[in-house]
């Protein structure tokens, strides 16, 4: 296809995937003649993963060519291609900063039993949600939050189910990170439409009210 047709099918101007194109995140088409070049499927889905990283993850285009190469250094490990694209993996070996309460991190995934990286960036962000609960006078410890660490296996059995069949891993990095970021506002939104049933259901008269 030309440049023109993959704009069009991928939502991206054409400036943009030239833009792309400078800068090495997208490779080169096929030359056909001095100044044009055709594009297959390949160009197509990486052009929506780059779209889906920068535009939804909010990556910089630096930051985004980096995973990309990573992503390529690891074709075929889709344990990694799902680390990498959702954040789970850091790309640079930085060490991770040590949360107050990571020992209750530490506490409630041996429980579970979950295989979590020690430096994964969720680690290190429910050891400081932890940490300002108890500033604020609420003492979550990590057995108050071992129910709900069991509802969010069958989220992630959930979430990993709608993944089933992709073959193509660039499709496989793209369908994780638009499910995964753009489905937790619905997430969000469902968990409060249930607490205000639970709140009627226990402490309204007369059938639901505004909460």
């Amino acid at each position: 296809m030309r440049i023109s047709e993959l704009s069009r099918r991928s939502g991206v101007s054409v400036t943009t995937i030239k833009y792309y194109l400078r800068e090495g995140l997208l490779p080169p088409g096929r030359q056909t003649a001095a100044t044009q070049a055709e594009y297959d499927d390949q160009h197509l889905r990486r052009l929506r993963l780059i779209r889906a990283l920068t535009g939804v993850r909010g990556l910089s285009v630096s930051t985004t060519r980096d995973l990309l190469d990573a992503l390529a250094r690891h074709t075929g490990d889709t344990h990694r291609t799902l680390g990498l694209t959702l954040g789970a993996i850091r790309l640079a070996d930085e060490p991770a900063a040590e949360a107050p309460e990571a020992g209750e991190v530490d506490a409630l995934v041996k429980e579970l039993g979950w295989e979590v990286h020690q430096s994964a960036p969720a680690r290190a962000a429910l050891a400081e949600t932890l940490a300002s609960l108890r500033s604020l006078g609420v003492p979550l410890d990590w057995h108050t939050l071992l129910p709900y660490g069991r509802l969010a296996e069958r989220t992630a059995l959930l979430d990993l189910d709608q993944l089933d069949g992709i073959e193509d891993p660039l499709e496989v990095a793209e369908r994780a990170l638009l499910l995964t970021v753009l489905l937790e506002p619905a997430l969000l939104a469902l968990r409060r439409m249930a607490q205000e049933n639970e709140s009627a259901r226990r402490h309204a008269d007369g059938g639901p009210q505004p909460a």
